[in-house]
This record gives C-alpha cells, structure tokens and sequence, in this order.
C-alpha cells in the first residue's frame, strides 16, 4: 500500500466518524432514554409537544427572556432592521391576541 492510500484511508476513516457524529448529533433521540433532554420535561423522548429543544427553549421563561433581549438589542443597534421585520409580522392580530390575554388576566386577578 501506498502513502497516498494509507492517507486517502485515513482521510474516509475522519470522514465517517465525523458524520457518525453529526447523525448522532441531529437524530432525535430513541424512546425510552431518559438522558437525552436531561432536566427536561419531555425526558422519556416522547410524542408530547413541542418535540424541538429550540421550541421548549422558547417557549419556557428563560426563551421568552433571551428573546426579549434579542429583540431589545436589535431595537438598539439597527432599529431599522427591527422596523422592517416588524412590517412582516401581523400586527393587528397579535395586538388582539395581546389585549386578549391583558384582559383575561386581568379578569383573574379580581
């Protein structure tokens, strides 16, 4: 065998394991394996939603929060590009759904 062979092999042999890895990184993870999300509520990798980590994430306080601060750190630094992103949002109806949600907690207070 060649150096260039040994060094070809080697060189698929990286590449294998790195994709191994990538797969191993991307696949959700199998039923029943409760270190997958550790500390997480959906810890047995079951059907509950949302499934996505980035979505549990989100939709937790600690989500909610880094959104917050994302978006308050793009109203500082490029308060155009918010402006423009913001122009493809519904405004109308998440301003409903708001005063919705103000209201019925508010009615929950009393």
């Amino acid at each position: 065998m060649s150096l260039m062979d040994a060094a070809r092999r080697d060189t698929l042999d990286k590449m294998a394991r790195s994709r191994a890895e990538i797969r191993r990184l991307l696949e959700p993870p199998q039923r029943g394996t409760a270190a997958a999300f550790a500390g997480e509520e959906n810890a047995d990798g079951g059907d509950a939603f949302p499934r996505s980590r980035t979505m549990r994430l989100l939709m937790s306080g600690r989500g909610l929060t880094t959104a917050a601060a994302v978006v308050a750190g793009l109203l500082v630094a490029r308060p155009a590009l918010l402006g423009r992103a913001l122009k493809l949002i519904p405004t109308g109806a998440l301003t409903r759904l708001l005063l919705v949600k103000g209201v019925a907690w508010a009615k929950t207070r009393r």
